[in-house]
């Protein structure tokens, strides 16, 4: 095992902040996985791990255990027939990648995903989503070791937890199982609409009438790409606050004053209102905060870049500016979507 001391977190987070963690190390396996988490339990240290840290905001005094970044990968097919396939991929294997691999086979179940950053192990921990899907619609089970058990168990989609961006691998069993696979059910069946707004008129616009998984994916990543700066250019974790669910009276008070609100239905008789419009509103679309380093996306007010900041304590700290001005302007308290670690 090649273990790394004193490693700068920055390079471990697309936000680019943070301390120090006292040690790290690659896992290309699952053995690796086992044999680093029992080296770091005789050295009574924590562990953690991550993928390329798309959703990860290290704190300033670093982390005083074990940091694992997953490596482990691998693509294959586990059953084929006229109705689609189930497909298991390693936890190591960047996301996009396997969305295109799913696409040209034909088929269909995360099209709607195209470009989402990161690794394949974050995918069910944060329950990504996009235009509507989500991976929970998909998933069959995580290959994962259960950390409390000492065993490599497979957790199956029925016991995630899965709720909006949340499941039990990011609330009640947090950091308990290190995913090292993910195995999901695809279909052979096209997309069909209705799909959200933005996505029903870039496929107007271009005349696109034949919904295959490739046509949503091309529209999804050209419209992605138009709105979302690329993390290696620009530090941000993509998406910084979830979309709050409100009821619907909430909603009509909102729209008495702000006649053009953003949502869309949720589960339950409940409402999503769109947290970047109510950014937007708030004035923060396109602005640069001098005194933190760190600013909004001009192109995406969900969007949250590190300008010049330093800090970790800077971030917070405009992330606290805009969650203030929110609930000022519209009764809503914002959550963040990237995790804070440790």
């Amino acid at each position: 095992m090649n273990v790394q001391e004193y490693v700068d977190l920055k390079k471990f987070s697309t936000m680019r902040l943070g301390g120090k963690a006292r040690w790290l190390a690659e896992a290309a396996n699952d053995k690796d996985v086992q044999d680093l988490v029992l080296w770091a339990r005789q050295k009574n240290a924590p562990v953690v791990m991550i993928g390329d840290g798309s959703n990860v905001i290290w704190r300033d005094e670093g982390f005083e255990g074990l940091v694992i970044v997953n490596r482990i990968l691998g693509r294959e097919v586990l059953q084929e027939n006229a109705n689609g396939a189930v497909v298991r991929v390693g936890a190591g294997e960047v996301w996009d990648d396997i969305v295109g691999w799913t696409v040209d086979k034909g088929l269909s179940g995360i099209e709607f995903l195209s470009l989402i950053p990161g690794k394949v192990g974050a995918a069910p921990v944060q329950n990504i989503g996009a235009y509507g899907k989500e991976i929970s619609s998909v998933l069959m089970g995580v290959g994962a070791y259960d950390t409390k058990n000492d065993s490599f168990d497979t957790v199956l989609a029925s016991g995630s937890g899965f709720s909006y961006r949340d499941s039990r691998f990011k609330s009640t069993d947090r950091g308990r199982f290190l995913i090292t696979s993910v195995t999901m059910r695809l279909f052979n069946t096209k997309p069909e609409p209705p799909f959200y707004a933005s996505l029903t008129d870039y496929l107007n616009e271009h005349g696109i009438t034949d919904f295959t998984p490739a046509a949503i994916r091309e529209a999804v990543t050209a419209i992605r790409k138009g709105k979302l700066p690329d993390p290696t250019q620009v530090a941000n974790n993509g998406s910084f606050f979830i979309n709050p669910v409100i009821g619907q009276s909430k909603l009509e008070q909102i729209r008495q004053k702000y006649p053009d609100a953003v949502s869309w239905p949720a589960s339950e008789g409940k409402t999503k209102i769109s947290a970047g419009w109510m950014i937007e509103k708030a004035g923060f679309k396109g602005y640069h905060d001098q005194l933190t380093g760190m600013g909004v996306w001009p192109n995406s007010a969900l969007i949250v870049i590190n300008e010049h900041a330093k800090t970790t304590a800077d971030l917070l700290a405009f992330k606290q500016k805009i969650v203030d001005k929110i609930k000022t302007e519209f009764d809503i308290e914002l959550v963040q979507e990237p995790e804070i670690l440790p």
